[in-house]
């Protein structure tokens, strides 16, 4: 009888970095992440890390939308879009940098 492998454990943050949330769709058509903000908030202008399996790339958050509306801050329990400048995934993890 095979065993199931058990998920991999989210990768730690790097120093100077925080956990905020996690990609839950990816819309590649429009370059566009779904993030699922966990704690704390993200900003216009922050840095953000983005890492799972295949994915690891940093960027600045040029602009947030909820609800397909522009919004500066988006807190924790809200679910936003992001433009990225990568291929995000389902499951990879949003780190704040620099908090």
């Amino acid at each position: 009888m095979a065993v199931a492998p058990k998920p991999a454990a989210p990768a730690a943050p790097l120093p100077g970095e925080v956990r905020v949330g996690i990609v839950t769709h990816y819309y590649s058509h429009l370059s566009v992440a779904i993030i699922q903000v966990e704690s704390g908030a993200l900003r216009e202008g922050d840095t953000v890390h983005i890492k799972g399996h295949t994915s690891d790339f940093r960027q600045r958050v040029d602009s947030l939308e909820i609800d397909r509306v522009r919004v500066p801050e988006a807190r924790a329990g809200q679910v936003l879009g992001m433009r990225v400048k990568e291929h995000a995934r389902e499951h990879d993890v949003v780190y704040k940098v620099g908090a």
